[in-house]
């Protein structure tokens, strides 16, 4: 099995500004600890808008196989928190998957 990112995984959502800053720690407490435990390495990245702001999270994985036992099937289908309809504008339906061609 290969110890080096070949795939990443991004995830993007929105929230409206006034709700970003309770979000943030809520997908950081929810979300950071299953890629803890399976994925190679992730980022949490946010960008404030005007009225909105986006959340993005890319994890690294070394293969479809550990993707798949991730997400219990599908790499694409999306995993949300319990309250993510509360402070989702729209549930993203699906994550993108991108083979990594550069890594420095």
């Amino acid at each position: 099995m290969a110890t080096e990112p070949t795939l990443a995984r991004i995830w993007r959502a929105r929230t409206r500004r006034a709700d970003a800053d309770e979000y943030e720690p809520y997908l950081r407490a929810g979300g950071i600890p299953p890629l803890q435990e399976t994925a190679l390495g992730f980022q949490l990245f946010r960008e404030d808008r005007d009225e909105e702001t986006w959340f993005t999270f890319i994890s690294y994985w070394s293969d479809m196989e550990r993707m798949r036992a991730f997400t219990k099937g599908e790499p694409t289908k999306v995993r949300l928190l319990p309250r993510d309809d509360q402070f989702l504008i729209e549930k993203p339906d699906r994550v993108a998957i991108c083979k990594i061609l550069v890594d420095r």
